[in-house]
């Protein structure tokens, strides 16, 4: 699945096992430096002395969106990062913890149905050059997007576990089909993709807003290729206003039925 601790060793956190590698994301490139002020890196403090990372992005001043699978089952701590392109450039991140969490009801850690999910944060951001939310795709038409673009720190060559210091983004394609429309995914297939620790990140399409959740990746074929699967976020408009408008007040908010 595509998934310690100050600032001033963040570059070694970046990894799934060790080291940071510096390449590009699976067939793509770096991004535009804060080109994409909405991304947020998820960082979960363990109660084992781990940290392990997911992607993000943000909603509203205290709220982010990311992948259910993202939920560690013992962690002390969630923390997001904003305003990151390069880890390196400390002055320029800020850290943020999550107040509350609220996976989807549904979520299914087995399948990955419903792999959905809201962060409450501490305190609210103060938007900048840096920092900006990102609209969400509504249900639209129900015509299916074609040029989209994933971003993330995740890891940038299947032969090594490593994650990368700086945002790097590539192009897909959405391809149009039954069993991804009847799971609530979008899905696209090829060589060119996210990683390994892309997870929760946002699929972003041609309007801008973004219209899906970095969720899971088919089994590889011989050549390389695989599928690559994203929650799709128009089926789950209704909940997502739902948890915002309540302001994660109630702590069955993730439970009401919607």
């Amino acid at each position: 699945m595509f998934f310690q601790c100050k600032l001033v060793i963040l570059m070694l956190a970046l990894t799934l096992d060790g080291q940071v590698y510096a390449e590009k994301i699976f067939g793509g490139h770096e991004a535009v430096p804060h080109s994409r002020p909405y991304m947020v890196l998820l960082e979960q403090h363990m109660n084992d002395g781990r940290t392990k990372h997911c992607g993000g992005f943000l909603l509203k001043e205290d709220f982010v969106m990311t992948a259910a699978h993202c939920q560690a089952d013992y962690f002390r701590s969630d923390t997001v990062l904003l305003g990151v392109h390069d880890v390196h450039k400390i002055k320029e991140i800020r850290r943020v913890s999550v107040e509350q969490t609220f996976p989807h009801k549904d979520y299914n850690a087995t399948d990955f149905k419903n792999d959905i999910m809201l962060l409450k944060l501490k305190s609210k951001v103060q938007f900048n050059k840096n920092v900006s939310p990102i609209a969400l795709a509504d249900q639209g038409d129900g015509s299916l997007p074609k040029s989209c673009i994933v971003s993330g720190w995740g890891r940038s060559n299947r032969n090594n576990s490593y994650m990368t210091p700086t945002l790097m983004e590539v192009n897909i394609t959405l391809t149009d089909n039954e069993w991804c429309a009847k799971e609530k995914l979008y899905c696209s297939e090829g060589l060119n993709g996210p990683g390994e620790g892309d997870s929760g990140g946002p699929l972003v399409c041609e309007d801008g807003k973004a219209y899906g959740v970095v969720s899971f990746s088919g089994k590889p074929n011989s050549d390389g290729s695989q599928m690559y699967c994203f929650t799709k976020i128009p089926e789950y408009k209704k909940w997502i206003d739902w948890i915002i408008g309540h302001k994660g007040s109630s702590s069955n908010a993730s439970n009401h039925n919607i």
